[in-house]
């Protein structure tokens, strides 16, 4: 009886790996795809601007809750979940429109904390940015 009991903990055991695996495999092969395969459609010029920490915590329009890592885009017209490249001095990242806004006459991006910081961003500045064509 308790070999039984064994060899079904064993069992087990190998599936939770199996299925941790798997998982890893899918997460690795989803943030490859989206960062390397994806496409840029357009060049466009725009004004954006940092949110700030003091967002932290807080759930966007689109129902993303902000943390000081989030990377994300403001936007007032474009869907949330919209892919797209943003470029400041010669730093070019893709990411989603996560949140509506801003809502600063002449602004038409808002770049999360997080996001400013990885590109150099302070202030209100001139950015490029395109859409970002996905693999399908």
């Amino acid at each position: 009886m308790r070999s039984l009991l064994a060899v079904r903990e064993v069992a087990l055991a190998g599936f939770a790996v199996l299925a941790a695996a798997t998982a890893l495999a899918v997460i690795a092969q989803t943030k490859h795809t989206t960062k390397h395969e994806a496409q840029p459609v357009g060049s466009f010029t725009a004004l954006a601007g940092a949110s700030g920490p003091a967002v932290a915590g807080r759930t966007t329009a689109c129902g993303v809750v902000l943390s000081e890592n989030t990377i994300g885009v403001a936007n007032p017209t474009l869907p949330c979940g919209t892919h797209v490249f943003v470029t400041f001095r010669h730093k070019t990242v893709l990411v989603q429109v996560i949140e509506r806004g801003p809502y600063t006459t002449g602004r038409q991006f808002g770049f999360t904390e997080a996001l400013a910081r990885e590109v150099g961003l302070s202030g209100v500045q001139p950015i490029r940015w395109s859409y970002a064509r996905l693999p399908s």
